[in-house]
């Protein structure tokens, strides 16, 4: 999937699909929006199911038909009024589902940045925040975001100075963004964690992204939060329902599964990568944590994608219909 402003990235990992933000032509903006049905009739059906890592935030929002996605090895269902969230990184695939429709919303990481309050431009932050991966938006809600989606989609195409419709779209992107969170708020029944549990465990989050594969060990990282680790302990407790090791051991294991399925490097050179210089530890850390050898993993993962993949070719003779765009 390739889509019309969005080129494959230079890939740190030489058999992972990236996909990273850079318009062709002359498309101005830093942020595009555009129908799921287009994507289709673009790319194909092939290209949708592949797996990808955007480099970019994006917002995927249905509008009619039921569609699977695999987002990071799960599986997630979603029907009309459904809001999925994809954050920079994540490992994502359309799957085989064809018979659906909705918005996608892709910008620039930086794209917010510009009208970011003074303290929150000290920290990079995609925009994404206090945001799930998946949910469905109630019937009073889902037809304000999709008239918003709209609007903003023919905003993109005014001809205007770049300069202004930036600005615009900025704001109005603001505005979707605590739409969607109000809306998820008003649905959600869990506590809301303390302000200063929630700050500490963003810090730890944001830490654990950029070191998980060289800092396995808890007191790193409350030397670099000053911090205890008692207190950390309970700050990841309250604000994520999880311990700091279970957290960290979580994303070493994630990034593990997307190299064993994406890329074709031995598991001793995964494991290294992951900071395991024995093989043998490594592939007991991952089988008390996945439940199964790194190799039995990668094998699933093989038999998944060619079953897919046979799945897509005995429906190619089916060509997707067009449908107007909104």
């Amino acid at each position: 999937m390739t889509p019309r402003h969005h080129k494959p990235a230079a890939a740190r990992h030489p058999d992972i699909q990236h996909l990273s933000y850079q318009p062709e032509g002359l498309y101005p903006l830093d942020l595009e929006i555009f129908r799921v049905s287009e994507l289709q009739q673009r790319v194909g059906g092939e290209a949708l199911a592949s797996t990808y890592r955007y480099a970019f935030p994006t917002l995927i929002f249905v509008t009619q038909g039921t569609c699977l996605h695999l987002v990071d090895f799960e599986h997630v269902r979603c029907g009309p009024g459904s809001v999925l969230v994809l954050r920079p990184g994540k490992a994502h695939s359309f799957g085989d589902t064809q018979d659906w429709d909705g918005w996608m919303v892709l910008f620039r990481p930086e794209f917010l940045w510009a009208a970011a309050p003074a303290a929150q431009a000290q920290t990079p932050i995609d925009g994404l925040d206090g945001l799930p991966t998946a949910w469905v938006l109630g019937s009073d809600s889902a037809p304000v975001i999709a008239h918003a989606i709209a609007q903003m989609q023919q905003d993109t195409q005014t001809h205007a100075a770049s300069l202004h419709v930036h600005a615009l779209l900025r704001y109005q992107l603001y505005a979707l963004l605590a739409r969607l969170r109000m809306a998820h708020e008003q649905q959600s029944a869990q506590r809301v964690p303390p302000g200063r549990a929630l700050q500490r465990f963003k810090a730890f989050e944001l830490l654990v992204e950029k070191h998980f594969a060289t800092w396995h060990q808890l007191p790193r990282y409350a030397q670099q939060l000053g911090c205890s680790e008692k207190s950390l302990v309970r700050a990841s407790l309250e604000a994520a329902g999880v311990t700091p090791k279970a957290f960290i051991s979580a994303r070493i294991v994630l990034e593990a599964k997307r190299l064993l399925a994406h890329t074709t490097w031995p598991v001793a050179r995964v494991a290294e990568g992951l900071g395991y210089s024995d093989l043998a530890n490594f592939a007991k850390f991952f089988k008390r944590e996945a439940g199964c050898t790194p190799t039995e993993f990668r094998c699933r993962q093989t038999a998944h994608q060619q079953g897919m993949a046979g799945r897509l070719q005995a429906t190619a003779s089916h060509p997707i219909p067009p449908r107007p765009t909104a």
